[in-house]
């Protein structure tokens, strides 16, 4: 039955990322393994959701086709299309209406030959983990390493991911004899016909162990706080994602050899500054100065993200035109070079002025200034 991961995480559908992100926090603190009366499936299941539908891709493919699609990477398709109905088809339910429920590419590749999928069509890999990350500008400008806990299926230290007791040998598979797929027939629109499935005792391996490690219960992998150091490019904007390789949730017998971890995708977030605005590349910040100074000119010091640099203000500059200065920006992430900043000059009028200065600007007022 297709999960419904907007129930999961008690959102609308058309919640937008920020109301998901707080929902998912929420449950996750509240269900996590290592709190009292925490629960590690239904963890587990939140999680899941929360990576569906904070990836915009992953999210849009669920909108479409339902949890069924299978998880797809980041830039492939949909892995499947569980759960069609094709009710009606040709006409009503008649003599020419069926249901029919399963993987178009296993039917399709059943029926031209392609056998479906078997142990020697696909090696089994670990869930991939999509995290958010929050970063200040200055983070963004120079690059960072971030130390990340993480908990999730990793390697069993026990038996090193074979799933095997110690002194323990791999045995073949009596569910498949060892083939890694069992096969099924199956009721479709064109008859009936024999589908390969991966097998659900070795998941496609063909081999099990003799005896199952203590630790893992044969699975070859366990639930542990993991941290991870992921390093931050300088340059990184706003909803930017790195992905890590071989980070993500251990896969299952991974020891065999047959099996690999999959990878985690890191989203960074940007914090508001209190001084400056990233626009893409550039930064922007906003230069006060007074009359006298946009009159005259002067020569003052003004804040970036590195650090406080000298600036020259030319005399009879006007309010609202922008000074230039060149690769003060965030660096290109793709190619060489930097963006700019751009310093908006604002005249700033004062709110309250001594005798003095009145008696000074009425005098100015009188001489037309």
């Amino acid at each position: 039955m297709a999960k419904n991961y907007y129930e999961i995480l008690g959102v609308e559908k058309g919640a937008g990322d920020d109301e998901i992100k707080k929902a998912y926090r929420k449950l996750a603190h509240q269900h996590h393994p290592d709190k009292k009366g925490g629960d590690e499936a239904k963890f587990k299941e939140i999680n899941e959701a929360y990576q569906v539908l904070s990836d915009k891709q992953k999210r849009g493919q669920y909108d479409q086709f339902g949890s069924t699609f299978d998880g797809a990477n980041p830039g492939q398709g949909a892995g499947g299309f569980g759960g069609f109905d094709f009710s009606g088809f040709g006409g009503g339910n008649g003599a020419n209406g069926f249901n029919f429920e399963g993987d178009l590419g296993d039917l399709f590749g059943d029926i031209f030959g392609g056998g479906g999928r078997t142990s020697q069509a696909r090696q089994e890999k670990g869930k991939d983990v999509a995290i958010d990350i929050e970063l200040t500008l200055e983070e963004a400008l120079e690059g960072v390493e971030k130390e990340i806990k993480l908990y999730l299926s990793v390697v069993c230290s026990k038996c090193s991911g074979t799933g095997a007791e110690t002194g323990s040998k791999m045995e073949k598979c009596k569910t498949c004899s060892g083939a890694g797929y069992v096969q099924k027939q199956k009721r479709t629109m064109f008859g009936v016909f024999a589908q390969n499935e991966i097998c659900p005792d070795c998941k496609g391996l063909g081999e099990r162990p003799e005896k199952r490690c203590s630790k893992c219960g044969g699975d070859g992998r366990v639930k542990e706080e993991k941290v991870i150091n992921v390093k931050v490019p300088a340059g990184i904007a706003e909803g930017q994602t790195i992905r890590i390789s071989g980070a993500g949730e251990a896969g299952f017998r991974s020891g065999s050899g047959k099996s690999i971890a999959g990878d985690l995708y890191v989203t960074a977030h940007l914090k508001k500054h209190p001084l400056f605005e990233r626009r893409g590349d550039d930064l922007v910040y906003k230069l006060d100065i007074s009359f006298s100074q946009a009159a005259l000119g002067d020569s003052t010091t003004i804040p970036t993200l590195k650090g406080k640099i000298k600036l020259k203000i030319p005399s009879g500059i006007q309010s609202g035109k922008i000074i230039k200065i060149g690769g003060g920006g965030f660096p290109h992430l793709q190619g060489r070079g930097a963006g700019d900043m751009y310093l908006t000059v604002q005249i700033k009028t004062p709110e309250k002025i001594s005798r003095k200065q009145r008696s000074l600007l009425e005098e100015l007022q009188k001489e037309g200034l």
